[in-house]
């Protein structure tokens, strides 16, 4: 270790000479020389290497930033790879790099505030690049852009990118599947729906299942898309062989949601009863030990006033890992509730406060409210009540200011920096 910290400061100070000699004016001198020009060009790729393996990655992080900072006259490709492998320190090696002090950009330029957004720069330049042609493709730099944009939360800005791909870079039915995934990530079903129509009209599509599945699970969360939905359902299964067994119950899952939602624009009492049926069907074949799966089945036993089916789907959601989840609390302590038993479910929603975090309780509160209302206990109801309105007050003002700090997207970072 002590010898790579030694390899490392003499490469430093080889450094230091040279970018001395160019302060000096001998930068002719040292571009005009082709075996200096690739030793200067070895040393500047090599020092952060050098300081990783010395296990020193603030001092790897100082030269990454003064081997893209400084003017070394190095090629298009190297410069690239410098940049990569930057990126790729920032993501995944856990250290917290101290933000750029960039003094030289121009006044509303974007400066990165931590790793994830100085290496999410770092790759969206590349990719500018790739599509300028200034360096050849290379598929990491979209994989690792894609893990950073996710980790951001930025995924309409991951969309962004993938839209100006050059059309020969990425396959276009690939391109529209995993546009799908972006917008349907970022909130944007309809979007994502729209682009995964497309895809269906594709004869060969590589994606072809796992898109029906998402464009029906889309269609299953809107009413008026349930019989669209329940018809992409029917076809992933279809389209399913006996060694998809994870994607099987997946599909069932998805079917019996599309079925139940459909059931509720059935025309007649005949065929919303047996699109009831067929859908707690579906449901109770899917994967049985996957709490959203056990969730909805409380659900729909719920809707049908099936309350002891419902109870018992609700217990068992929580046992399987759902502890966490606010919905699975509240829809116990409703079952409870309609079955009368006001006790029991004031102890759910006092056990559900003490697991969940102070913002989210103002749903279990509420309820707490008009249970004790229920019982008759009209003053701890109104104390219940003031604890809400206290809660919603602290949160009204913590939106305020929220939105007064800067939120940073991604999606135009690029137009705030020189041009390449």
């Amino acid at each position: 270790m002590l010898l790579l910290a030694e390899a490392a400061e003499s490469c430093r100070v080889i450094l230091d000479i040279v970018e001395t000699s160019l302060a000096e004016g001998a930068s002719d001198n040292v571009t005009g020389d082709i075996k200096l020009q690739e030793t200067l060009t070895k040393a500047v790729e090599l020092l952060p290497e050098l300081w990783k393996l010395a296990d020193s990655p603030r001092d790897a992080i100082l030269s990454y930033r003064r081997a893209l900072l400084n003017h070394w006259k190095l090629d298009p490709e190297t410069t690239a790879r410098i940049q990569k492998e930057y990126a790729v320190f920032l993501l995944y090696s856990g250290e917290e790099a101290v933000p750029p002090n960039l003094r030289s950009q121009t006044e509303g330029s974007f400066i990165p505030r931590n790793n994830v957004e100085e290496a999410i720069l770092l790759l969206m330049l590349l990719l500018r690049k790739v599509n300028l042609k200034r360096i050849s493709w290379d598929a990491a730099i979209l994989d690792h852009l894609s893990f950073a944009l996710t980790i951001a939360g930025d995924l309409t800005a991951l969309a962004k990118q993938f839209e100006e791909l050059s059309p020969e870079l990425l396959d276009q039915r690939e391109l529209y599947h995993t546009l799908s995934l972006c917008y349907q990530g970022a909130g944007e079903g309809l979007v994502a729906l729209g682009l995964l129509r497309k895809l269906f009209s594709e004869r060969e599509d590589p994606n072809r299942t796992s898109g029906l599945l998402m464009a029906s699970k889309i269609c299953g969360e809107r009413s008026g898309l349930a019989e669209e939905g329940l018809d992409y359902a029917r076809k992933a299964i279809g389209n399913l062989g006996k060694e998809c067994s994870q994607l099987d119950g997946a599909a069932r899952f998805v079917l019996g949601i599309t079925l139940t939602e459909s059931s509720r624009m059935a025309v007649t009492e005949t065929e919303r009863i047996a699109r009831q049926s067929e859908g707690i069907q579906a449901l109770e074949s899917a994967d049985m030990t996957n709490p959203r799966v056990v969730h909805r089945l409380a659900l729909e036993n719920a809707e049908q006033r099936k309350l002891d089916s419902a109870l018992a789907y609700a217990k068992e959601a929580l046992k399987l890992g759902a502890e966490s989840d606010l919905e699975v609390w509240l829809l116990l302590a409703r079952v409870l509730s309609a079955q009368k038993r006001f006790s029991d479910a004031e102890t759910i929603v006092d056990a559900a406060l003490n697991e969940t975090g102070k913002w989210e309780q103002g749903k279990l509160l509420r309820l707490k409210a008009k249970l004790r209302l229920a019982k008759g206990e009209v003053k701890d109801a109104i104390k219940t009540y003031t604890q809400l309105l206290a809660l919603l007050q602290v949160q009204s003002k913590s939106f305020n200011s929220a939105k007064k700090l800067p939120k940073v997207t991604f999606s135009y970072v690029l137009i705030s920096l020189p041009k390449l």
